[in-house]
């Protein structure tokens, strides 16, 4: 059961290396703000609203938390089973979906835009995570889960090998950067935008967060590499700060796993955020991008850092 610490500095922030400490906040503790979820999934920040999205996978429903009062209310529901979120350079919600096999733009209308659905005239599997680059380019995951059941989507069988897709901004044109990728789930890109972090979520006998070299042009990928070896733990959705540290939802269902790992550009454990649920993802927010918000099975979890989340992450 969910306790929260009395105490400063909060037991459930680990100082893994001495790297760790300027990023930790003395004062803040982690907080549950939100409970009562299947799978919490996808958050995403809206700074000009003062609110929080994320994804309810199984319920497919999509909720929202306001910052200026805590409510908790339904954003979308059916969401068509909604998994990862970002917001684009025009502050517009992107969104990827298990049940549509595709990714989304909401218009700030309201009306739904579909962005990709097919690659070579095959159906996409199911849409996981998604970011977009500063040149408007829009960079996707599309591993086959939520078509293995009924439960976060629709069964069906695969017509695509599991690749990474970016969209190009101009041309909408859909193109695969990394091909036949064991589970790609979480993705993001350094402060540069040079590299571009990427979990293998299937790789075996570890899970892994590779890393690629992003061409001066940003249309390609190269040198694909072991960035992190996962060992026993599960990594999941992540978020780069300006510091170039990465944030990486984590769990396996043990005490010493669950929660958030921190990692240090040159791939270093530099510290935890202890968690009494698996972190499937997180993002930076508040006025600041200073708040880490941290969706963690059936609970939405939040934590000031001293640091900043790096922008359009």
């Amino acid at each position: 059961m969910w306790q929260p610490s009395p105490r400063y500095p909060d037991p459930a922030i680990e100082v893994v290396d001495p790297l760790f400490e300027p990023f930790r906040l003395y004062s803040a503790a982690v907080e549950r703000i939100a409970t009562g979820f299947r799978w919490a999934e996808g958050p995403v920040w809206f700074g000009d609203g003062r609110y929080l999205l994320w994804s309810d996978l199984p319920n497919n429903r999509m909720m929202k938390w306001e910052e200026s009062s805590g409510a908790v209310s339904v954003f979308r529901g059916p969401s068509n089973f909604a998994n990862g979120n970002t917001r684009d350079r025009q502050g517009r919600l992107v969104t990827c979906e298990h049940g549509g096999r595709r990714v989304i733009r909401t218009e700030y209308d309201g009306s739904i835009t579909v962005l990709a659905d097919r690659h070579q005239g095959k159906r996409l599997n199911s849409p996981n995570d998604v970011v977009v680059k500063s040149d408007g380019s829009i960079w996707f995951t599309d591993p086959p889960f939520g078509i293995l059941g009924n439960y976060e989507g629709h069964r069906a069988e695969p017509e695509l090998p599991q690749n990474v897709y970016r969209i190009d901004p101009l041309s909408g044109l859909l193109e695969a950067v990394a091909e036949d990728i064991r589970g790609p789930n979480g993705l993001a890109f350094s402060p540069g935008e040079r590299i571009l972090y990427l979990v293998e979520s299937r790789a075996r006998p570890n899970r892994l967060i590779l890393a690629f070299d992003v061409s001066a042009d940003g249309r390609t990928l190269s040198g694909k590499r072991t960035f992190i070896d996962a060992g026993p733990g599960t990594p999941d959705g992540f978020r780069v700060d300006v510091h170039g540290n990465l944030w990486c939802g984590w769990g396996m269902g043990r005490d010493d796993l669950d929660g958030v790992h921190v990692f240090s550009p040159d791939g270093k454990l530099i510290g935890r955020v202890r968690l009494p649920e698996r972190c499937a993802n997180i993002c930076f927010g508040g006025p600041a991008r200073n708040r880490l918000f941290m969706t963690a099975s059936q609970s939405l979890y939040c934590l000031y850092v001293n640091t900043q989340g790096v922008a359009g992450g």
